[in-house]
């Protein structure tokens, strides 16, 4: 397929999803959009990641998860200034097409979707370091974040602010940042619990 023919085909799919909005919808994914109504949720997290890998570990997880929201946020704002691709709501034929534009137009370029990327990264890194915790599975935190992260992502697309192709790639960019920033934080985790296990002798381990 042409480059010109996967435009057109993300254009219509973005089109299709963004035609399924209802009243009571707009609500929702307004919601969804709205990074200060998960601030209980973040909390929540911090809390979770405390309790399950004690203080010092939760601070080396939650400073990966900050520096993979900084890198995260800022690739995607230097990929939109250099793609400039603008976004739906931009678009005249999808504006014609009768594209749903409940949250306002916003900036001008919206490759590749900043809310997607951070969700995933925040699901990616926090899941990827909590698994440093091997008495548990997880699949409660799991659950929570990727059904969390599905939704955000697909709320820009409902409010016209995104093509479906920004926001894969931003989802996919996020699950990479994250993953890797994840692991980066469980190589930590385990060195400082190295250094906290004592030694043959019984005495704690020396550097």
């Amino acid at each position: 397929m042409t480059a010109e023919g996967i435009i057109q085909l993300d254009q219509k799919a973005t089109l299709a999803l963004n035609s399924l909005h209802t009243v009571a919808g707009d609500h929702f994914w307004l919601m969804m959009s709205d990074r200060f109504v998960w601030i209980p949720l973040y909390l929540a997290l911090v809390y979770i990641i405390f309790r399950r890998l004690g203080w010092k570990r939760a601070l080396v997880l939650l400073a990966a998860v900050g520096l993979a929201l900084v890198v995260s946020d800022r690739i995607s704002t230097l990929v939109k200034d250099t793609v400039e691709r603008l976004r739906p709501c931009y678009t005249t034929s999808l504006l014609e097409s009768g594209l749903h534009t409940p949250e306002g137009r916003g900036g001008f370029y919206g490759f590749f979707s900043s809310h997607a990327s951070n969700a995933f990264m925040l699901f990616a890194c926090i899941l990827t370091g909590l698994r440093a915790d091997k008495t548990r599975r997880h699949t409660d935190i799991a659950l929570l974040c990727g059904i969390w992260a599905t939704l955000v992502a697909i709320s820009r697309v409902m409010m016209g602010r995104h093509f479906l192709g920004d926001v894969l790639v931003g989802t996919a960019f996020g699950l990479l940042t994250g993953f890797l920033l994840g692991m980066a934080a469980r190589w930590v985790m385990k060195w400082i619990t190295k250094r906290e296990s004592p030694s043959p002798s019984g005495s704690p381990a020396t550097p």
